[in-house]
């Protein structure tokens, strides 16, 4: 199926009615683009993913307020720019940083606690092999897939643990959880051929 203009207003809509499978299609369709343009700016991989979750964050927390005259990808850029420039703020200005409760009152589910494929598939794999996968990813998103399946922790208390946002825990959770399927997807075919 090819993605147009269409589909892409079609998932905005309903994820402005809070449509979970809405939400991980933008996600899954504007990550790149996000990431490669802080990238770019940054030059730091780590910093990257951090502004681009909480890029996302900020965008579906913010969605209804999107303006459909201006580019789904122009607004998501422009919100990344704005949490680069408030992370350079953050790093300049002190060394202790002030965490408000707010940002955890006004989470909402970006990701729900039902089993989805790459949960199924990560249950179902041989541990050592998982393990080894596991491996394979940046150490935040290690760290997050630990937490969440082999210390069995909920969202709220991974938050509390990262000390981070609980809509920036579920992104990265989210975002890990579909690497770690690509890894395990291309391993698997290697295997069958």
């Amino acid at each position: 199926m090819e993605i147009n203009s269409e589909i892409i207003q079609k998932n905005i809509e309903l994820a402005k009615n809070g449509d979970q499978v809405a939400f991980t299609f933008l996600l899954d369709f504007f990550w790149n683009e996000v990431y490669g343009f802080m990238l770019k700016r940054t030059e730091n991989e780590t910093d990257t993913d951090d502004i681009t979750i909480e890029t996302f964050a900020k965008a579906f927390d913010k969605i209804t307020t999107y303006n459909p005259e201006f580019g789904f990808n122009t607004w998501l850029i422009t919100i990344a720019k704005n949490v680069h420039i408030d992370m350079l703020r953050k790093k300049k200005s002190s060394l202790f940083i002030e965490i408000s409760d707010e940002d955890d009152d006004r989470a909402f589910n970006v990701v729900d606690d039902t089993p989805s494929i790459e949960d199924e598939i990560i249950t179902e794999q041989n541990l050592s092999q998982l393990l080894s996968y596991i491996k394979k990813l940046k150490p935040a998103y290690q760290e997050v897939i630990q937490l969440r399946y082999f210390q069995e922790m909920s969202y709220q208390d991974m938050a509390e643990t990262l000390e981070e946002p609980l809509n920036n825990i579920k992104i990265k959770l989210l975002r890990a959880k579909k690497l770690l399927a690509e890894i395990i997807t291309k391993k698997e075919k290697k295997k069958t051929k």
